[in-house]
């Protein structure tokens, strides 16, 4: 599992359903789901 930061939560969680991606520069990110609140959360870098 991967850690992402929830805006929503303020705090670092562990992400549900991560999913590696391309931002528009071409930066691989990692996108995910917040378990506590259902918010979309990334982690630059991809995942780990």
């Amino acid at each position: 599992m991967t850690e992402a930061y929830c805006v929503k939560c303020k705090k670092k969680v562990q992400m549900k359903d991560g999913k590696e991606s391309k931002t528009k520069k071409g930066t691989t990110i990692a996108k995910g789901k917040c378990p506590a609140c259902g918010t979309t959360v990334c982690r630059m870098g991809g995942l780990k």
